[in-house]
């Protein structure tokens, strides 16, 4: 018992909310015929549906038998089929083929703490107000709840859009989506307004998959995610996720399809998550899918280049590390009518600046694609005072040059 994970309770209390279903993780090596029969075997299902790629997945959110994903070797095994044997689950995690079994989870934005005193410091923060460079031909993509396409920051912005939630359009009646599309690439400089967003001249594409209470299942964010892959976006931004314990291992789901992003030339950025409260000593491990070891893990700091209280720290191994830092408290950015803007804080407010940095690098050097952007991104930090458990290579800068001669 000396190596047993205590569960932590503050944690446990913030795990995601399982929808039902199940996801299989099989081993690289087993090949589709036998992972679709031993789906079959133990599923105790005469049909296994559809055998897709994650370049097909419309029919994955509806599906109402098991689905297996060949190019990730993963299975989704619905609640109607789930409920028919109540012990599959041990079955299935016996088998020697199975690496990964666990319930699908929703996953949340990273909640925001909104503090109306503080305004917009992040562009300056990261040398990106000085950058000769905007972000412009690469495509950032913000997979969220969706975007106020009416604001008027984004009315006359072409935007590429899609939503991933039944039932609901790309119009973001939550907020945080549209929060952090302005900060990874809103206006450049107005009158009477400073500028936010880091990256004003990157082709903007967002992904609906969170609802308008702002949570989504995992099969909605996978197919997302599969969606900003499919269109080459260079720089893909996920301020979401659900808490996890300490000790516990990354999905084999996030760690496959980050390396395929990497494989095609995509960068996904995501945020640590605010579990942590620092006032009272207490670190929590990053969140999924950020601690995915092919997933950016992005955490929060404050004007002062001090930590947010609410960020997570790397304190699980195996991609459970944070890389970088980026601002993410008191961040004014884009809000849906009829408020317009507001201030919030959270590492979902330190993803899109990230993210935006990360479209500015990608502009300056067309060979920074994929790993090598994530390279660059953690070579060219500013050093903070915090172990990098906490910071991991520090805070992130924009280019102020060609980054041939810099990187």
């Amino acid at each position: 018992m000396a190596n047993e994970i205590l569960p932590n309770p503050v944690l446990e209390n913030q795990r995601p909310r399982p929808t039902g279903s199940l996801i299989v993780a099989f081993r690289d090596d087993v090949e589709r015929k036998d992972a679709v029969r031993s789906l079959e075997k133990q599923t105790d299902s005469d049909i296994v549906a559809s055998t897709l790629s994650t370049a097909n997945l419309s029919g994955l959110a509806t599906a109402q038998s098991v689905i297996f994903i060949e190019d990730l070797h993963v299975a989704f095994i619905p609640q109607p089929v789930n409920a028919r044997n109540s012990t599959m689950m041990q079955t299935l995690a016996a088998d020697e083929t199975v690496v990964e079994i666990r319930p699908e989870f929703y996953l949340f934005k990273q909640q925001e703490f909104v503090d109306t005193n503080a305004s917009s410091w992040g562009v300056a923060a990261t040398h990106a107000l000085d950058s000769p460079f905007t972000g412009k031909g690469i495509k950032i993509c913000i997979l969220d709840t969706g975007i106020d396409r009416n604001h008027p920051d984004f009315i006359n912005r072409s935007i590429i859009d899609k939503s991933f939630v039944a039932n609901e359009n790309i119009e973001d009646l939550q907020g945080h989506g549209t929060h952090c599309a302005g900060t990874a690439c809103g206006h450049p400089a107005k009158k009477d307004m400073l500028r936010f967003g880091v990256a004003p001249g990157a082709d903007l594409y967002v992904g609906k998959v969170l609802n308008n209470r702002g949570f989504g299942a995992e099969s909605d964010i996978l197919r997302g995610m599969r969606w900003a892959i499919d269109n080459r976006c260079e720089v893909i931004s996920m301020s979401l996720g659900g808490a996890v314990r300490e000790g516990e291992l990354p999905s084999v789901l996030y760690e496959r399809i980050g390396q395929q992003a990497l494989d095609n030339g995509c960068l996904i950025i995501a945020a640590a998550g605010n579990n942590s409260n620092r006032s009272f000593g207490f670190i929590a491990p990053v969140s999924s899918p950020a601690n995915a070891a092919s997933i950016m893990a992005v955490g929060a700091i404050d004007p002062n280049f001090a930590l947010g209280y609410f960020s997570c720290g790397g304190i699980n191994p195996n991609g459970g590390e944070i890389d970088i830092v980026a601002p993410g408290v008191g961040i004014f950015s884009t809000a849906p009518a009829p408020q317009l803007y507001r201030t919030m804080s959270g590492t979902s407010m330190a993803c899109p600046h990230a993210a935006g940095i990360a479209a500015l690098w990608a502009e300056s050097d067309p060979a920074l694609r994929g790993m090598e952007l994530w390279r660059a991104l953690k070579k060219n930090t500013r050093s903070l005072a915090h172990p990098p458990r906490d910071v991991g290579a520090g805070l992130v800068l924009a280019p102020h040059q060609a980054a041939a001669n810099i990187v």
